[in-house]
């Protein structure tokens, strides 16, 4: 097995369709809602593609938003063609990677880390020596990452308690101080405020700047 403090990574970021993505977003911010789902992704996938062992980075989605933006920064796209659910979609862009990069390892990344810190992301996959890892998030029962050494399945169990769903199929939890970018997901009013605490993104500030010129009643005026 090759040398994973070494080795890069190939990432899988699995993107839904904005206009349906981050629902419990929805009371707090109605009308910017899939704007910051699409700028969550984004800013994950350009810290993903700065990380010192990030060789290249698939995003799995049928937005052409998303698609177009994170192209732009480097990317690839991969069309979700089983369009059956996170897991599928996962295992999908495994296959492709796995396909393109054999001696690589491969690690799933949830594409909701806006304040995500490339020296943080390589840290944890540095720390990914075994067969199959996982970071839990913020909360303690969700994954925000998934890695699989060269030629190991990934076996995704997303959803919710996937933290206990993939301990129990094996992964070893990554047990890493100073990585709270990497563990800080974003599916609630209260996450996104941490975000920003932690510091956004260009995206997602740009997003959060709207959001805060349609409350104070500036959007769209001139400096």
């Amino acid at each position: 097995m090759a040398d994973l403090q070494v080795a890069p990574w190939i990432l899988a970021i699995p993107v839904k369709r904005t206009a349906i993505a981050k629902s419990r977003l929805a009371p707090a911010y109605p009308q910017h809602r899939p704007e910051l789902a699409r700028a969550f992704a984004v800013d994950t996938t350009a810290a993903a593609l700065a990380s010192a062992l990030v060789r290249a980075v698939l995003v799995v989605t049928d937005d052409p938003l998303v698609a177009a933006d994170v192209t732009d920064a480097g990317a690839y796209v991969v069309p979700d063609l089983p369009a059956a659910g996170l897991n599928e979609a996962l295992l999908h862009g495994a296959a492709v990677a796995a396909a393109e990069f054999p001696d690589n390892g491969v690690a799933a990344l949830s594409a909701d880390l806006p304040a995500l810190r490339p020296a943080e992301l390589t840290a944890v996959l540095a720390a990914c020596t075994a067969p199959r890892s996982f970071v839990v998030d913020q909360p303690g029962t969700g994954t925000t990452l998934l890695a699989a050494a060269p030629g190991v399945p990934l076996d995704p169990r997303f959803g919710v308690g996937s933290a206990l769903a993939h301990q129990a199929s094996g992964a070893v939890p990554i047990e890493l101080t100073g990585i709270e970018s990497v563990r800080r997901d974003v599916d609630t009013a209260a996450d996104l405020a941490h975000a920003v605490q932690l510091g956004v993104g260009p995206a997602t500030a740009d997003v959060m700047s709207l959001v805060l010129g349609a409350a104070t009643g500036t959007e769209g005026l001139a400096c």
